[in-house]
């Protein structure tokens, strides 16, 4: 088992609407991001999720804190 720091982390949103008001979030503020299908080994309701660099991850949770409704924010 590997202890090393996942390289990226993903978004999980409700709906498919909440992760396109959350790409449009990120787009405005600069942060790189990616909008991908979920991944089968999670699971959510919504079909996208956000991916974005580890590092990243205070920026994207503070961009999206007040102004998006996600369900988590998770390593990939």
């Amino acid at each position: 088992m590997s202890t090393e720091a996942p390289e990226y982390e993903v978004v999980l949103f409700h709906s498919v609407s909440y992760a396109l008001k959350a790409e449009k979030i990120l787009k405005t503020k600069g942060i790189s991001y990616k909008l991908i299908p979920v991944p089968r080994h999670i699971s959510s309701d919504c079909g996208f999720c956000v991916r974005f660099p580890s590092h990243l991850h205070q920026e994207v949770a503070e961009a999206l804190k007040d102004s998006v409704d996600y369900v988590v924010i998770r390593p990939l």
